[in-house]
């Protein structure tokens, strides 16, 4: 199994790109909750809930769920129940873990025009030290390996859920998750530009200036702004002039709205709220929002919260999916943890595995 380097060609030279999410799926990576510590004594809520969104997503599609040790298995067999009565397989693979937040720590797989794909393997350092990685950052050369997949190992660090892309070479990400010194010091807006070009297919990069309050990724754009298709884009705000997080939403909906493709044409931008009840964890403020859904094939799942605007969050995205179900699951334990659906997923796409020729 060949891995490139930087010195080699690039995934761009190849004619590879980073797929937009709602393109064909061959598979979702997941990560099964281990951790009570970080769960903060939530971890069989935690495991409920996980257990319900690998259900959901194995109505569509085959689930390839990555369990850290002997209890993990036992208790994801458990729950799941006969893995063999599902539409999808769903397949489980015994690898050390951290934790389970497999959008930031696994591979971002890229595709070609021909259908052929592969991964790129970023750095993982847990939003910048935050957490154990060390397991975590090996979860990419995992998947490789046993996809038998030629890959790009890269120096510098990169979250999944620090990017959207939109299918059509545009990429959106924010200031204070990719800028802070802990990820890649001395990388100016510039740098990244030139890369995720070069590796992602990103040939514009727009960029907000930030997320939510305490979020622990430093703002990733998967929690505030998300792409819908390659002209529609919508981002988080907040009803309560008073909330912290309205100054900083209302400035990101503004600047979208003045932002363009790569042709110059305007996004269509629809405000999507942010669940109306502060919620309060071990740790402060926690970051709820159901921007952080996950579009696979003939699905879109959305968090919610037991929250007035539940109902409301729903209603904004069902007409952005024509043909997908929309479904809102519960993720009020998994917001203990500070991420939901989205972070928790990793989508394979659909296309034949590269060999490397």
């Amino acid at each position: 199994m060949r891995h490139f380097s930087p010195s080699d060609p690039t995934p761009r030279d190849l004619g590879f790109a980073m797929p937009p999410e709602w393109a064909a799926h061959a598979a979702t990576w997941m990560s099964w909750p281990a951790n009570d510590d970080l769960w903060f004594g939530h971890l069989a809520g935690v495991r409920e809930e996980y257990a319900e969104l690998v259900r959901t997503i194995a109505r569509f599609e085959p689930v390839e769920l990555l369990v850290r040790d002997e209890e993990s298995e036992a208790d994801a067999r458990k729950r799941l129940g006969d893995l063999a009565a599902f539409a999808f397989p769903v397949t489980l693979h015994r690898v050390p873990l951290d934790d389970v937040w497999v959008r930031d720590n696994g591979p971002i797989f890229v595709r070609d025009a021909g259908g052929r794909v592969s991964l790129v393997n970023w750095r993982f350092n847990a939003w910048g030290g935050k957490f154990e990685w060390q397991h975590d950052d090996r979860v990419p050369e995992y998947v490789a390996a046993h996809l038998r997949l030629p890959h790009w190992d890269r120096p510098e660090v990169l979250e999944g859920g620090g990017l959207e892309v939109n299918g059509a070479g545009v990429g959106l990400t924010t200031r204070s998750c990719l800028l802070t010194p802990t990820r890649n010091p001395g990388l100016t807006e510039l740098d990244y530009a030139g890369r995720l070009r070069e590796t992602l297919g990103v040939e514009k990069l727009l960029w907000l200036d930030g997320g939510l309050e305490n979020d622990h990724t430093d703002g990733h754009i998967d929690t505030i702004t998300r792409f819908t298709d390659e002209q529609t884009v919508v981002t988080s705000v907040a009803g309560d002039e008073a909330d912290a997080n309205h100054p900083v939403m209302a400035k990101n909906l503004a600047e979208l709205r003045g932002m363009t493709d790569r042709h110059g044409q305007p996004f269509r931008v629809v405000e999507l709220p942010l669940p109306a009840t502060r919620l309060e964890g071990a740790e402060g403020r926690l970051p709820p929002t159901y921007a952080n859904f996950y579009i696979g094939n003939g699905f879109v799942v959305v968090p919610l919260y037991g929250d007035p605007n539940d109902a409301r969050a729903l209603e904004v995205l069902r007409p952005l999916f024509p043909g997908r179900e929309v479904i809102g699951l519960s993720s009020r334990k998994i917001i203990e943890g500070g991420g939901s659906f989205h972070c928790m997923t990793q989508q394979q796409p659909a296309g034949t595995l590269w060999t490397g020729e």
